[in-house]
């Protein structure tokens, strides 16, 4: 097995120590660079080209969404694994879509991150048992909702072109919908 290369990117000295410390246990590991902030990270990923940046949300020189979103982007090769205390919504959400191939809480011991980081340089998508957890809750809470086909449009212009799509002319659809023609002309 090829090594992973990883990036470790968090504004704490200490917690980068010690997650290298962690990873020089790994044969099929190797730590490649440290960032202690979002812009840092991303000059780093772009001149290191790692496997796998492992991304604090919280930093100085820019957040680590934007760094995410930067790396991702620049370097879709590049897998990013969020490790991070915030376990809110707003946050997993976000880091999903940046980009991010995983979302682990900075408390798990020693060999579930282990796992976690080897899983997302597999190519795996991974999140910890909080943050899957926190996933099902918020989905299953919610009722479905329909994604409209085109966002963009405004509701009456979906009304007007689902009609369209029926082959109704203008005449018809402005009858149906109780506007004038010329308004569904414009739409």
């Amino acid at each position: 097995m090829e090594q992973i290369t990883i990036l470790i990117a968090d504004d704490h000295p200490l917690f980068r120590k010690g997650l290298r410390a962690l990873l020089a246990t790994l044969p099929q590991v190797r730590v490649v660079g440290e960032a202690a902030n979002g812009a840092d990270a991303v000059r780093l990923a772009a001149e290191l080209h790692p496997d796998v940046v492992l991304m604090d949300l919280q930093m100085p020189g820019g957040d680590g969404l934007s760094a995410v979103r930067a790396i991702v982007a620049a370097q879709p090769e590049t897998r990013v694994l969020v490790v991070t205390m915030f376990q809110d919504d707003d946050s997993i959400f976000a880091a999903m879509r940046t980009g991010a191939r995983g979302y682990v809480l900075k408390d798990m011991d020693d060999d579930d991150i282990t796992r976690a980081i080897l899983a997302v340089g597999r190519g795996d998508a991974i999140f910890s048992p909080a943050i899957a957890t926190r996933m099902m809750s918020f989905f299953s809470a919610r009722p479905a909702q329909p994604i409209p086909t085109v966002p963009e449009l405004t509701e009456s212009e979906r009304n007007v072109l689902r009609l369209m799509a029926k082959g109704l002319n203008n005449d018809a659809i402005a009858q149906q919908l109780a506007f004038s023609p010329k308004t569904v002309r414009n739409y």
